[in-house]
């Protein structure tokens, strides 16, 4: 099992650019199972999570291939399987997201119960609700979701809450369902926006995603083709290089910066002190001292992302002063914070609440990966404290970021990676 070791210390200088979005890939890697045919999805990180869908899809009878210069191909014309057992989708939750593209176009699905980080239950209740409201049958059984239908027809899908899966399995779900399918409280990320233009290009009729009401007019099977289509760029790597460069006081141009996505972020790192500004090339992000203190609440978009709260609270560390961290999404996010506290941070928790208090700095120290995003704050964190920081169990931070520790040592920082049996 590898592990990063971090001397830090050093000012982050240069330009880096930003991959392609994990969360976008892969509700479009599951769009290609609604139709049989070869697509071609070009900027696709080169993530584990990306290897453990293509896996997936490969064992429904799709041939996929491997990763080469971020372009990934799917022959899905057949796919004929329908049952994704738990070997395949335990370490990750957007395996899921194969129910709804299955049942759409083989009128029925066997999908292990999902798994991935532990940040809380995320239960998939909402996804399941709405696949009953298209008609269809849903049983959960022995840890399997079974879902089968004679026939979908469109409704009216009223979200408990506006969740990103939920609403992109939902969207698959209805492309062929009969009549019009209405989703209100949808989910209004970028990605959701993604999946709407690649759906688009393939014949079918979706629109209002960006809204909280997505309507999907049903089409016949026939009517949907393969594409090539480019996936967006990752707006969480991109915030992560943000933090880093405020951070370290350093001075970096974030190409392929989706910048339109990251506003309540932007609007944060201002005041906390950093100066952002838009080149021809990208976003330049410049960090300055002292950092100062701001409060965050997370938000479904476009409030604040519940991806970045981590990464801001390891800056909030080393802030001037005080600052109050509310998460409203998940129950279950503050691990990293005991982690944290290791490298000498000052943070209380109360419930959903982080009260930081910032120190002069962090002290480098061995910690442990929590999740993805957790991941990421720990790296941040090590990137400024005095010494060395030792960081296991970086499986998660594979999971998300493609090659983060080789896209920072070209921006300044000391990070190598080894393996554990390593000294």
């Amino acid at each position: 099992m590898d592990k990063l070791i971090i001397e830090g210390g050093n000012r982050l200088v240069g330009t880096v650019k930003v991959s392609g979005a994990k969360n976008s890939a892969l509700p479009l890697m599951a769009a290609t199972l609604l139709t049989g045919g070869e697509f071609t999805l070009t900027n696709v990180p080169g993530l584990k999570d990306i290897e453990t869908f293509s896996t997936l899809l490969s064992h429904f009878g799709a041939k996929v291939s491997e990763n080469i210069d971020n372009t990934v191909t799917i022959d899905t014309t057949n796919v004929n399987q329908t049952d994704a057992p738990y070997e395949l989708v335990k370490t990750m939750r957007a395996s899921v997201l194969a129910l709804g593209p299955l049942l759409a176009r083989f009128k029925k699905a066997r999908v292990s119960m999902p798994g991935g980080c532990a940040i809380g239950a995320r239960p998939i209740d909402i996804h399941l609700k709405g696949l009953e409201a298209l008609g269809a049958k849903v049983e959960v059984e022995h840890g399997y979701v079974i879902v089968s239908a004679e026939e979908l027809t469109g409704a009216d899908i009223a979200l408990d809450f506006p969740t990103v899966t939920g609403t992109a399995n939902l969207m698959l779900a209805a492309v062929f369902a009969k009549g019009t399918t209405t989703i209100t409280g949808a989910a209004k990320e970028p990605e959701i926006e993604d999946l709407e233009r690649a759906l688009t290009d393939m014949g079918a009729k979706v629109e209002g995603a960006g809204t909280d009401t997505i309507k999907i007019t049903g089409v016949e099977a026939d009517a949907l083709r393969a594409i090539e289509y480019r996936v967006m760029p990752d707006r969480i790597e991109a915030g992560t290089f943000m933090v880093a460069a405020a951070m370290t006081t350093g001075n970096v141009l974030i190409e392929d910066c989706p910048k339109d996505n990251l506003q309540a972020l932007i609007e944060k790192l201002k005041s906390s002190g950093a100066k952002i500004t838009t080149e021809a090339g990208g976003l330049r992000v410049t960090g300055d001292k002292p950092i100062k203190s701001v409060d965050i609440t997370t938000a479904p978009y476009p409030g604040f992302p519940t991806d970045m709260q981590a990464q801001m609270m390891a800056m909030m560390t080393i802030s001037s002063g005080l600052s109050v961290i509310s998460e409203t999404i998940f129950e279950n996010r503050f691990m990293h914070v005991a982690e944290l506290r290791r490298m000498g941070a000052k943070i209380r928790t109360d419930k959903k609440n982080a009260v930081i208090n910032g120190v002069r700095e962090l002290s480098g120290a061995e910690i442990m990966a929590t999740d993805l995003r957790a991941s990421a704050s720990l790296v941040l964190a090590g990137l400024v404290a005095n010494g060395k920081t030792t960081i296991s169990r970086i499986y998660h931070l594979d999971r998300g970021y493609e090659k983060i520790e080789d896209k920072l040592n070209k921006l300044g920082a000391d990070i190598k990676r080894v393996h554990n049996d390593n000294k």
